[in-house]
């Protein structure tokens, strides 16, 4: 059986990595270096070590982990190749490709996924011949399972569950409280219930997609259009602010409309 990389997934079973695309193009969404290893969280959720991270673990060269990227889907692989993609198949994991190159502010990155990764780690940890790495061993006695996964999403701050999915909306109500004057309407107190259902139903509302300045703009083309202040009166402006972690908070306090 086969299966999709999805945000929501807690941990990997039996699939194909890469297999489906998703709809938007595939980016890097969270990237963070602990100690020289590069990891961070794709689009779709794949957490997944860059490349010198990934030699870092293995105790070898970079030139090495690029060799079996470039060479992954060679007419006569590697024996090394071939005994990676054997472990894979044990786990039941299904790689077309050992990585993604992807252009991450302007430097192209070599992203690989966790459970390749793995299986790469386990390979110089016991499999490699001469070419064994104690430090392979050491690592992958630590990050066997699902261990590497936790770690990154960790190190990155994602949460794959999302049980803390509300959080950056909850920061931006509690800050926000009674900020537009008293028996005024506006559009970040009365889309509550919109963006609710959207995160419930997985968008990821935060610093980078900020819902209400949409619903804000449609509605102020309609206020004007219908000259809806010649039935209601003039609209005031209100101090909107912005939670620290959002870098939109550089520039608090924004003016909204009420």
């Amino acid at each position: 059986m086969r299966i999709q990389i999805k945000r929501l997934a807690p941990k990997s079973t039996a699939g194909e990595l890469g297999e489906t695309q998703p709809e938007l193009p595939l980016e890097i969404a969270k990237e963070r270096e602990i100690e020289g290893i590069g990891m961070g969280v794709l689009s779709n959720g794949t957490p997944y070590l860059n490349q010198r991270g990934l030699a870092v673990l293995c105790g070898v060269q970079n030139t090495h982990i690029g060799n079996i990227g470039k060479s992954w889907n060679d007419a006569a692989p590697a024996p090394r190749i071939e005994a990676i993609k054997r472990i894979l198949k044990k786990a039941g994991v299904s790689a077309p490709v050992a990585h993604f190159e992807l252009l991450y502010r302007n430097t192209p990155h070599f992203a690989y996924p966790a459970e390749v990764c793995l299986a790469i780690l386990e390979y110089y940890a016991f499999d490699a011949g001469a070419n064994v790495s104690e430090t392979a061993r050491d690592n992958f006695r630590k990050l066997a399972g699902s261990k590497l996964r936790d770690l990154i999403y960790t190190q990155v701050g994602c949460d794959p569950t999302g049980a803390n999915r509300f959080d950056k909306w909850h920061d931006r109500i509690a800050i926000n409280y009674k900020s537009a004057p008293k028996g005024f309407f506006h559009v970040f107190n009365e889309a509550h219930t919109v963006i609710y259902e959207l995160i419930a139903a997985g968008a990821e509302i935060n610093e980078r997609f900020v819902v209400d300045i949409s619903i804000g703009g449609y509605w102020s083309r309609h206020w004007e259009a219908g000259d809806l202040a010649g039935e209601f009166g003039d609209r005031q402006r209100y101090p909107h602010h912005y939670p620290d972690d959002h870098p939109q908070s550089k520039s608090n306090p924004q003016e909204s409309w009420c």
